[in-house]
C-alpha cells in the first residue's frame, strides 16, 4: 500500500478548492479565516496571483488575469468599498497623475543643485 503524502499550504483558496480535491481523492483541511486574518491572507494572495501572471505564458494570462480579478473584488468587499468606488477612484487618481497608456518607464530622477 503506498505511502499517505502530505503537503502544507497556508493559504487562502477559492471556495470550491475543497471539493475539487476531494474529488481527486484528497482529503482537504480547512478552516474559515478570523475577520482579523482575512486583509492579510487577501493581499498575499494578490502577490501571489500577480507573481503567477508576471510568470504566465501568454496564454495563460487572461486565466491569471481573472484570478487577479477575483482576488481585487473579495478585497473590495472586505474594505467595505462597492466596484463603483473603486472605479471612481481609479478615474479620479487616473485624472490627477494619469494611466499607463503611454508606457513610461522612469529611469532616475536628478534633483536641481541649490
Amino acid at each position: 500500500m503506498g505511502e499517505e503524502q502530505r503537503i502544507v499550504y497556508g493559504k487562502l483558496v477559492r471556495d470550491q478548492i475543497p471539493q475539487v480535491i476531494e474529488a481527486d481523492g484528497g482529503k482537504a483541511t480547512v478552516r474559515v479565516l478570523d475577520e482579523s486574518e482575512v486583509l492579510p491572507a487577501l493581499t498575499a494572495k494578490l502577490a501571489e496571483e500577480a507573481e503567477e501572471l508576471r510568470r504566465a505564458e501568454p496564454h495563460d494570462r487572461l486565466e491569471e488575469l481573472a484570478d487577479i480579478y477575483e482576488v481585487l473584488m473579495a478585497l473590495t468587499e472586505a474594505l467595505g468599498h462597492s466596484d463603483e468606488e473603486v472605479k471612481e477612484a481609479a478615474r479620479h487618481k487616473r485624472t490627477q497623475r494619469g494611466g499607463f497608456r503611454r508606457r513610461l518607464w522612469l529611469d532616475e530622477v536628478r534633483s536641481a543643485e541649490r
